[in-house]
């Protein structure tokens, strides 16, 4: 908060103008009637003709709504900055000169000698200036859900805490945790994606430690492991659910102490690192079912962030459908019509981003003309519904009871794009007892 003299001179105090075109990132004067009182250089370079904004409202120039943030189902900072008379900061999707685009926006008050509020000085940050832009990574719309979560990673990259990325499969978290890196000051590192899911208990120390020459039969020379790999950087263990319980304490154990010896080594070795996992698993119903170590979650779970679901964002269904469009078929001006896109709206998409991509492909490969049409998508959309799941049984043999149930349960999971905390709901049981069940 700032305090200006009251000098009952017109309304934008000239001195103010030296100070704003001091500062290096693009800022601008609004008054408590949202309008635009002055630009500062940078906000001149990066926009050009200043002249055109002086007079108009911070809403119509940002997002050219014809009223302010918040009654357009946005959050408006400058709203949150007049009633607690504290600096306030959102991610906001803006037009710029480059077209919409993501920019990180902080109001701060300023206050008269009578402590009555003033002015606000507006700051943006535009994300493409850290080597990152959300829509290029895939993370095409505007709807609320998804805004919240880019702030959250927005505000979390420039810290060391470790983030914890929770969703469904399909949501994109790898796409997320690279965002996380690409706007970290660790950008110009390495990033390194680790598959829990896909490393063996023989695998695990070896692939992530690294080992030295006659470790074990077959390591004929040393090899680096990936957390030396992603020193300074980033790394990313992706499905960290996956990893089995007796792994885990060797997972936790680099994370609090921060070293680690390569395998048949006796070095001593300094991790530097910063943590992003990542899983579409109930952890807190994996440790209320004993299958994950309580300690190791709340090792990583200092800033959990939530994805999105597509279905919790169908607003941006329109524009992710362009999006992928464009990169299916560059060139060709490849479109769906309303019975389509009405189709699409309809659907529940159990595998999200990745499941609407399949679907597109296809259907731009089926499509002889550069219009999509119902015929080109898979049936269970054509016919408005959801295809049944049909579990079929090798012969047909009279199965166990427990393992006809278990069976049950996995494919409804599949259903559900691996969901159990709903899969419980909808079968009226425990996530303890779903966990048991699945085996």
């Amino acid at each position: 908060m700032i305090r200006v003299m009251n000098d009952k001179s017109p309304a934008f105090p000239g001195e103010l103008q030296s100070l704003l075109d001091a500062l290096p990132e693009p800022r601008i004067l609004v008054g408590t009637d949202y309008r635009i009182l002055a630009t500062n250089a940078a906000y001149r370079h990066a926009f050009g003709n200043p002249r055109a904004a002086l007079g108009r409202t911070c809403y119509e120039i940002s997002h050219h709504f014809d009223k302010p943030c918040d009654q357009c189902g946005e959050s408006c900072p400058l709203q949150t900055a007049m009633k607690t008379l504290q600096p306030s900061r959102v991610l906001h999707l803006h037009y710029t000169p480059r077209g919409q685009e993501y920019v990180d926006v902080e109001l701060i008050p300023i206050l008269d000698d009578q402590g009555k509020l003033a002015y606000f000085v507006e700051t943006m940050r535009f994300l493409h200036e850290k080597s990152v832009q959300p829509v290029a990574l895939g993370m095409e719309g505007r709807s609320p859900a998804l805004a919240q979560m880019l702030t959250l990673l927005n505000r979390v990259a420039p810290a060391i805490t470790p983030v914890l990325l929770l969703g469904e499969s399909g949501t994109g978290k790898e796409l997320a945790a690279q965002a996380v890196h690409a706007l970290s000051p660790r950008r110009n590192k390495p990033f390194v994606p680790v598959d829990c899911s896909g490393l063996s208990e023989g695998l695990f120390e070896a692939e992530l430690f690294g080992y030295e020459k006659g470790a074990f039969t077959g390591a004929n020379q040393r090899k680096a492991g990936l957390v030396e790999a992603s020193n300074g950087g980033t790394l990313f263990l992706d499905e960290l659910g996956d990893i089995p319980l007796h792994l885990q304490v060797k997972l936790l154990r680099l994370l609090e102490a921060g070293t680690f010896r390569r395998v048949g080594g006796v070095e001593t070795l300094h991790a530097d690192f910063r943590l992003v996992a990542a899983t579409h698993r109930n952890l807190e119903g994996m440790m209320e079912a004993g299958t994950f170590r309580r300690d190791l979650f709340y090792r990583i779970s200092a800033f959990p962030i939530h994805l999105p679901a597509l279905r919790e964002r169908r607003e941006d269904l329109s524009l992710l459908v362009e999006a992928l469009l464009k990169r299916l078929a560059p060139g060709r001006p490849v479109h769906l019509t309303e019975a389509a896109m009405e189709r699409l709206m309809r659907y529940d998409f159990p595998g999200n981003v990745r499941e609407l991509r399949n679907i597109l492909e296809r259907a731009v490969l089926l499509a002889d003309a550069d219009t999509v049409d119902v015929a080109q998508l898979p049936e269970a959309l054509a016919s408005g519904i959801r295809a049944p799941v049909v579990q079929s049984f090798p012969g047909q043999e009279i199965l166990p009871l427990d393992e006809a149930e278990r069976l049950y349960v996995r494919s409804a999971l599949r259903q559900l794009g691996g969901d159990k905390q709903e899969l419980a709901r909808r079968l009226g049981v425990s996530e303890r007892t779903l966990y048991r069940k699945l085996g």
